[in-house]
Order: C-alpha cells, then sequence, then structure tokens
C-alpha cells in the first residue's frame, strides 16, 4: 500500500498534573530528517524518541514539538546562571583573541548545552507516559499518511492508465506503419537503381535487415512489463524508491519508441505518454 509522506499527528495528556501536548508533522525526504523541540525536562526521552520515530515513520522531514502548559511546568525550569557565566566568559576571551567586538553573546550563550536546568527530577513514570503520548502523535502521522497514500495512488493509476492506453494505440498503427515503411524504401531505391539489374533475393534482405531497425515489439513488450510490475509494486509497503526504478525504466522504453518509430501518429502518443510519466514522477517524490 502506497503511503506518502505528508503526515500529522498531535495528541494531549494530563501527566503529573500537567498538560502535555505531543505534535509531529512530516514532509518528503530521501532520509529521515528529524527535527525535535523538547522541554528541557524530558530531554531524557531523545534516545528513545529517535529509536521510536524511524520504526514508526521510516523516513521524510520529521518535525517533532512536545509542550507542557500550565504554572506547575513553567517553576521547575531555572537557568543554570553559573555554566552561563562560563560560557560568556570563554567567549568573550575568544573575542578578544580574535580582535571581534559587537559580539551578541546572550542569544548565544542561551542556545548552549546544560544552560538551562529542571530544579526538579522528573519521574520515571512521567517520562513513560510521554514517550506514549509520542508513539501515539506518531501512530497518527502512520494513519494520516496512509489516508495520503490513497489519494496519491489513485491519481498515479489515472496516469498509468494513460501510457498503457497510448501503448495500445501504438500497437494498432505499428502494422500499418511497417507497411508504410517498406513502401517508401522500395519506392525510393527503384527509383535509384532504375536501369540497373537487381539481385531480388539480396534487395529483400536488405529492405528486411532496414525495417528491423525500426521494430518497436520489444521496446512495447517491456513497456507493457515495466507498468504492470509498477501496478504490483504500488501495493507493496514502503516501495517509492522501487517504483522511481521502475518509472526510470518505463522512460527508456517510452524515448525508444519515440526515436525508433519514425511516424508522426506514434510520436504525438509518445509525447502524451511522456507528459504522464513526469506527473508520476512528481507524485513519486511524496512516496514513502
Amino acid at each position: 500500500m502506497l503511503q506518502s509522506m505528508t503526515g500529522f499527528g498531535k495528541v494531549s495528556g494530563q501527566i503529573a498534573g500537567k498538560t502535555v501536548d505531543v505534535e509531529i508533522r512530516s514532509l518528503n525526504s530521501k532520509q529521515l530528517d528529524l527535527n525535535m523541540r523538547l522541554p528541557h525536562a524530558y530531554y531524557g526521552l531523545e534516545p528513545e524518541i529517535r529509536t521510536l520515530l524511524p520504526q514508526l515513520l521510516d523516513r521524510g522531514k520529521v518535525d517533532l514539538y512536545i509542550g507542557i502548559a500550565g504554572s506547575e511546568a513553567k517553576s521547575k525550569i531555572a537557568l543554570n546562571k553559573s555554566v552561563a557565566k562560563e560560557y560568556a566568559k570563554e567567549f568573550k576571551a575568544l573575542a578578544k583573541e580574535l580582535n571581534e567586538k559587537d559580539v551578541q553573546l546572550l542569544p548565544l550563550i542561551l542556545r548552549m548545552p546544560d544552560v538551562f536546568k529542571a530544579e526538579e527530577k522528573v519521574e520515571k513514570k512521567e517520562l513513560e507516559a510521554v514517550f506514549v503520548l509520542v508513539r501515539k502523535a506518531a501512530e497518527l502521522v502512520s494513519k494520516f499518511r496512509q489516508q495520503e497514500g490513497k489519494a496519491l495512488k489513485k491519481d498515479i493509476e489515472s496516469h498509468l492508465a494513460v501510457i498503457e492506453g497510448n501503448e495500445q494505440k501504438i500497437a494498432k498503427l505499428d502494422p500499418s506503419r511497417i507497411e508504410k515503411l517498406r513502401e517508401r524504401l522500395i519506392a525510393k531505391i527503384n527509383e535509384g537503381m532504375s536501369g540497373h539489374k537487381t539481385d531480388m533475393n539480396r534487395f529483400e534482405q536488405e529492405i528486411i535487415y532496414y525495417i528491423e531497425k525500426f521494430d518497436i515489439n520489444e521496446e512495447k513488450a517491456r513497456l507493457r512489463n515495466h507498468c504492470s510490475y509498477f501496478r504490483t509494486t504500488m501495493n507493496e509497503p514502503n516501495g517509492g524508491r522501487k517504483l522511481g526504478f521502475i518509472v526510470q525504466e518505463i522512460g527508456r522504453e517510452i524515448n525508444t519508441i519515440g526515436s525508433k518509430a519514425n511516424d508522426a501518429d506514434i510520436q504525438r502518443f509518445v509525447v502524451e505518454m511522456k507528459d504522464e510519466l513526469e506527473k508520476i514522477k512528481e507524485q513519486l517524490l511524496n512516496i514513502l
């Protein structure tokens, strides 16, 4: 089943007298790009979250935010002034050594590790309860992705159907195309060989050899196989990368048919197929 990499999930819960909100958003990305904003009191959850989310969400640009509402939460976070002063001392010394002036130290210091501290130790049960919320939010993101994936699949199938339909139209035109090509070749050669004796067997062999260069039966067969394989792969979990490879193969066959066909009617169908294939490629960028 196709899944989109676009997703959203938000849950809230009452934990230790506080309202904890967990929000996860995801967009498309080739790898898992995880960004987290956690309250300092919950920094201990980061390793577990970094283990959990790849399992549930696989890949994508994932932003996770955990917020705490209520005055109870604010009273538990304090500025670690001694650490902040040490950072300020070192930064000032570095600025002096580098002869840098007008350095805005405070915004930089506030982003440094351990500048903020939790005044009270967070109980293990509280961390476990928050982790449960994170899991629930990630599961909501997964469900959102599945719903989006259904819509994407429907759209992709419509574009693929046009490609398959045009291949069938080309197949109907192909026999007459070959016959027209044969007639043109014979007419041109007869015109050039007028008055000369011709070995008809050799003449026929040369025509067959030349026409074979324009034969597209193998390309049509491979195109049908690739389209069938594409449909099968759409039902596999997390098949986005594989679908991307199959699309490349579909594109090669369409391009070869276009270059070998030497026929204006077929070329129009080829252009349409290329257009539909580009639309599929655009959608695949957001497929898990």
